[in-house]
């Protein structure tokens, strides 16, 4: 009899390691919304599109729906990693905290009990970045902005949107999180190229005063950095790598250049394929030697439900817009996440 229980209480056990194994998985996501704006006019930035008297025709209904599809996503994405889904998803294109809560409060989202941390930027059109996390899992401490200096004194230079920085506690682990939206290519990937080298060296500014004071720290960059895994602002100026062999304490690990390599991305123009939304980690997330919070796996999250099915853009993200149009899709950007464990 005392060997059946021992043997029952060591097979227990082992259920037991099984269900927190799974339970303790992380998952960190990025989500660019593609203009997600109220119905309110705003005389502080150029939002008349996004009215209902303007070229949108944006009304109250197509707000509501724009909500309900990427609530859907956001409710899924992950789950088949960790049952609670995301702990910490950065967002982009959003135009206030209103919609932000609209988004936390919709009834698919709502048993989360997500906040959020936001600040207004000097963008134009009026949009920024976002961090939405779950108390359950994370505790942030610190938040501000990373003022974005573009070369010149050109108009844009004062209108970009800043970098949002927030510090806490994951899991009882000290984490640093950096949201990003780099500028465009608009007017071309070469000449626009010099804008987005200056928000990457704003970020390796940052993360270098960090690993200054602690060189383990576990920092996270993620982003819609309107540049591949191997262009040069992220493969040189993040001084960020796509293999774990070698790898140095001072550099990002960037999971996604063999994604991009393999012809994979998360939005696509013209047939070709572009990754822009990246989740990039500090080495001490490879390091196994410590304990913690170490990267298992990386994901695009890109399902049937948000992909064109047919036509000239099959296959691509299913986009809210064609000019003025609305198509009544997701966004023109696929969300990617990272998977973390605990040793």
């Amino acid at each position: 009899m005392k060997t059946i229980a021992f043997t029952l209480f060591i097979l227990l056990l082992r259920i037991a390691a099984t269900n927190l194994t799974t339970k303790e998985n992380i998952v960190i996501a990025f989500y660019n919304l593609e203009n997600l704006y109220d119905t309110i006019d705003n005389p502080m930035v150029n939002d008349d599109e996004f009215l209902p008297n303007g070229a949108k025709r944006y009304s109250g209904d197509i707000y509501r729906d724009k909500l309900f599809k990427l609530a859907t996503v956001l409710n899924n994405i992950g789950k088949t990693h960790s049952r609670k889904g995301a702990s910490i998803i950065g967002v982009a294109e959003i135009e206030n905290d209103t919609v932000l809560y609209d988004l936390t409060r919709h009834f698919l989202l709502y048993q989360y009990n997500w906040r959020f941390i936001h600040y207004d930027s000097k963008d134009a059109r009026g949009v920024d970045v976002a961090l939405f996390y779950n108390p359950k899992d994370f505790m942030p401490q610190f938040a501000k902005t990373i003022e974005v200096l573009l070369p010149g004194k050109s108009k844009e230079s004062a209108t970009t949107r800043d970098i949002l920085y927030v510090k806490g506690q994951l899991k009882e682990e000290w984490i640093h999180v950096l949201v990003n939206h780099w500028p465009s290519r608009r007017g071309g990937e070469e000449r626009s190229a010099p804008a987005r080298a200056s928000a990457a060296a704003s970020c390796k500014k940052t993360i270098d005063s960090i690993q200054a004071i602690d060189p383990h720290a576990k920092i996270i960059l993620m982003g819609d950095l309107n540049d591949n895994p191997t262009d040069k602002s992220i493969r040189k100026t993040l001084n960020a790598v796509g293999t774990v062999k070698g790898i140095y304490h001072n550099q990002l690990y960037n999971p996604w250049e063999s994604f991009y390599e393999n012809g994979m991305g998360t939005l696509a123009n013209r047939d070709v394929w572009g990754l822009f939304d990246q989740i990039l980690l500090s080495a001490s997330f490879l390091d196994s030697s410590r304990w913690g919070l170490q990267f298992k796996n990386a994901h695009i999250y890109s399902k049937p439900f948000m992909t064109e099915p047919e036509g000239k853009f099959k296959g691509y993200p299913m986009r809210t817009w064609e000019g003025n149009t609305y198509r009544g899709g997701f966004s023109d950007h696929f969300p990617t996440y990272v998977v973390l464990k605990i040793l």
